[in-house]
């Protein structure tokens, strides 16, 4: 799953997921967040002092992820204080890394991508860098970037950090992201899910309909979208019927619209990460005792303790011959929107956890009525 940078196997020329930019009420406190907890290291800094006025932006970096964490620091930011205003902290672009952005953005949009940035290059001393953007659901977007012959901190703009930024904290283990999730409004999964596969040559994954995805509450549909090598997997979810507001209904109320719901983080020892995440201050949704009960009584081979699972509260799901690991943070901001997935998968296991997914969401249900948002 991680990036290539070789030559592609898919024809848009993509290699990957490159950066994911969050936009925030403050951008220095959220990236500081993300040092202490998550275990980033701040390696480069835009605004004033490298001739941005309008905005300040922190890029974050561990193992192969990538994070940009933006604010506004002017009225004339107007695309960040119009998205703060009406979101919240969130995502407003992921960015795929490409062969040649020129070619991807004209294959996405001549098959029906909505454009919103045209191919551009941008240049200083360093080199330069490529881009273009296409439309994502609401208000988030797409970006087609190559920084192939850029040798400067991720792009012009960016510089040192002002400070070096330490604190005392686990190391955390993340290594590349495994998955980014959508949450749309009802009838528009389909909508979406072809939007990437006409658009980017996306393959349907996997599709959950009716009842294959509930609890005693509430339920949604899902399908997930890849491309045909793997390498970006996308899964997009929308509400179903169901007694109680789902946790996608949720989503779009508090968020006030489309968007990404999560980024699945990959890891090689996801008890070790947990571990570290929560001694940094990371919260987790809780899992019942009686799931790991149950996983016992099922006598399944894995190389992990069970009872060092349970002590972390970690998830587990089989599926052939492998199985995946997996939980979720809370919600890491002020609204109950954008949060984490921590996985690890095992033995070629390529699924989402089904099999997890009513102990899952269940949780969810639980902090959703500690809010008063699960009745309608």
């Amino acid at each position: 799953m991680e990036m290539e940078t070789s030559i592609s196997k898919n024809g848009m020329g993509i290699r990957g997921y490159d950066f994911v930019e969050f936009y925030v009420g403050s951008a220095k406190m959220v990236a500081y967040w993300y040092v202490k907890t998550m275990g980033f290291d701040i390696q480069a800094y835009s605004g004033p002092e490298t001739g941005v006025k309008d905005r300040v932006s922190y890029y974050l970096v561990q193992n192969n992820i990538k994070i940009v964490i933006t604010s506004a620091i002017h009225p004339g930011a107007n695309d960040i204080i119009r998205f703060i205003n009406l979101h919240g902290d969130g995502v407003k672009r992921w960015s795929i890394n490409v062969e040649s952005v020129e070619k991807a953005f004209s294959h996405a949009v001549s098959n029906g991508a909505i454009p919103e940035r045209t191919p551009q290059e941008t240049s200083d001393e360093n080199g330069f860098i490529v881009e273009a953007a296409i439309k994502l659901y609401d208000d988030a977007e797409i970006v087609f970037f190559n920084a192939d012959q850029y040798r400067g901190l991720f792009r012009p703009g960016f510089a040192e950090p002002l400070q070096n930024i330490s604190f005392e904290r686990e190391q955390s283990g993340l290594k590349f992201i495994d998955h980014i999730v959508g949450n749309v409004r009802e009838n528009e999964m389909n909508y979406w899910a072809d939007y990437f596969i006409n658009t980017m040559d996306f393959e349907t994954a996997l599709s959950f309909g009716p009842g294959d995805i509930s609890t005693q509450y509430s339920a949604l549909l899902s399908k997930v979208v890849r491309t045909k090598d793997h390498l970006i997997q996308n899964p997009i979810n929308e509400p179903y019927e169901g007694i109680k507001k789902s946790q996608i209904e949720e989503y779009i109320e508090q968020y006030h619209g489309t968007g990404i719901q999560h980024i699945a983080i990959a890891t090689d020892d996801i008890v070790r990460t947990i571990a570290a995440l929560r001694k940094n201050g990371m919260e987790f949704l809780s899992v019942p005792d009686t799931y790991y009960d149950h996983l016992k009584e099922r006598a399944i081979e894995i190389t992990e303790d069970i009872e060092e699972l349970k002590e972390q509260g970690i998830l587990c799901d089989v599926e052939g011959t492998g199985y995946l690991l997996q939980l979720f943070t809370k919600p890491i901001g002020d609204r109950p929107t954008f949060f984490y997935e921590i996985i690890q998968r095992r033995k070629g296991a390529q699924g989402f956890g089904q099999g997890n997914f009513q102990s899952l969401f269940e949780s969810i249900e639980m902090d959703q009525a500690l809010r008063g948002n699960l009745d309608r």
